[in-house]
């Protein structure tokens, strides 16, 4: 067992070194009409403070996302006896998962699946499907009675002297504390080029990708090679043609679904190295902090080997169009009838009128705690402190740090 730990602690090693080798992307700048929603996000805050005072709810604690990240924080701030509220733009908690493709299953096993004070039911070796997921969370709400208000969608957040102002949907709130608690998933990405490919060429993001019947007769491109794109690509191949390009992002060193994984590597991998090694608390975690953001986390349950037997053809990144067609770095032009996107996302956090973000817009914040804000937070972020942080068995420390920072400060000033 102690050669298994040694043999696998060197090729996760290996797997930052080559990592750290390759040139690091500059990320994309921010959301394409930006300014447009800008001046959008500044109207609302505007119609808001105009309410009449009758029209304000003070809330102590305003969470926006009703998902596993706002669900975590609810139930952190509720044990702590804060009241809050959490809104959600969705019908449903748990929307954000079944509106994700149909074949879809979680990339870890049920065991690293659930939030604190609830594990996740059933076999906890399986892999729980996007629907399921969307159901537990749901019944987690309910469970511990967190009081989310689904179906309001948050227009604006601004501060007004040492109060919070929510704007949504023709409502406001003032609130001491907002905590974001939303992914940084929020705006499909594309790039620029994607509007010059010839029109017969059926293109979808990844977000709006659900099975196979959408696509049209022929060849499909998916661009991008991370777990989401490996996923789809194995699935587009059973009944197109299909080629995935983008650059190799590695890949756990053992099969999750293997009897060593069960026994042991998963744990070491889930709960040793994505949630203790791999943070912005240890010196090989913020060496691989701005990789990990270039690139995206390593494939968990597809592997290379997986595609290559499935029959998917690795190609290089797309560079551009060429004649209507798509145009790769190494000069080739692919024939295809379908494009599925699994290029990202932007941060989309446009609505947020407040000074802390980055010229990538991305928020300028340690531990979910924002600079320069004393009571706005973010949880649910790619890396936000560890790798795990973006994962399921990863948000609950996460949300749990920004509770206690919030009834640190609530005890240092009374609510009002």
């Amino acid at each position: 067992m102690r050669d298994t730990i040694v043999e696998e602690g060197a090729a996760l090693r290996a797997l930052l070194e080559r990592l750290e080798r390759e040139e690091a992307e500059r990320r994309a700048a921010a959301d394409d009409g930006a300014d447009a929603d800008h001046r959008r996000h500044r109207h609302a805050a505007a119609a808001a403070s105009a309410a009449a005072p009758g029209d304000t709810e003070w809330v102590e604690v305003v969470v926006i996302g009703a998902g596993q990240a706002g669900l975590s924080v609810g139930y952190h701030l509720q044990r702590r006896g804060i009241a809050f509220v959490i809104l959600d733009a969705n019908a449903r908690v748990g929307d954000a998962w079944r509106r994700r493709w149909d074949s879809l299953r979680l990339f870890t096993p049920a065991r690293f699946d659930g939030l604190d004070g609830m594990p996740f039911p059933g076999d906890p070796y399986r892999f729980p499907t996007k629907d399921e997921m969307a159901d537990y969370l749901e019944s987690y709400a309910e469970r511990f009675a967190l009081p989310v208000r689904a179906g309001v969608r948050v227009d604006c957040v601004s501060r007004e002297g040492d109060r919070y102002v929510v704007a949504a949907g023709g409502r406001r709130l003032e609130a001491a504390h907002v905590v974001v608690a939303m992914a940084s998933y929020q705006r499909p990405r594309l790039p620029e080029f994607a509007g010059l490919l010839d029109p017969g060429i059926l293109q979808l993001h990844s977000s709006d990708y659900k099975r196979l019947s959408q696509l049209r007769p022929g060849a499909v491109l998916v661009a991008g090679a991370g777990n989401s794109g490996a996923e789809i690509a194995i699935e587009t191949v059973r009944e197109h043609e299909t080629w995935m390009s983008g650059r190799d992002v590695g890949q756990v060193p053992f099969r999750i679904h293997g009897l060593a994984a069960k026994l042991f590597l998963a744990r070491l991998v889930f709960r040793v190295v994505f949630h203790r090694i791999l943070t912005l608390g240890t010196a090989i975690g913020r060496k691989a902090a701005p990789v990990l953001h270039s690139k995206g986390g390593p494939l968990i349950r597809t592997r290379s080997g997986d595609l290559s037997a499935a029959g998917v053809r690795r190609v290089p990144r797309v560079a551009g169009v060429r004649d209507g067609k798509p145009l790769l770095d190494d000069g080739r032009v692919l024939d295809v009838a379908n494009v599925v996107w699994c290029t990202g996302f932007h941060p989309g956090f446009s609505w947020i009128d407040l000074p802390v973000f980055d010229a990538h817009r991305e928020p300028i914040q340690e531990r979910g705690v924002a600079a320069g804000e004393p009571g706005l937070y973010f949880v649910g972020l790619f890396f936000l402190y560890a790798l795990s942080s973006t994962m399921i068995h990863g948000v609950g420390r996460d949300a749990e740090h920004v509770a206690e920072v919030i009834a640190s400060r609530r005890r240092s000033r009374p609510a009002a």
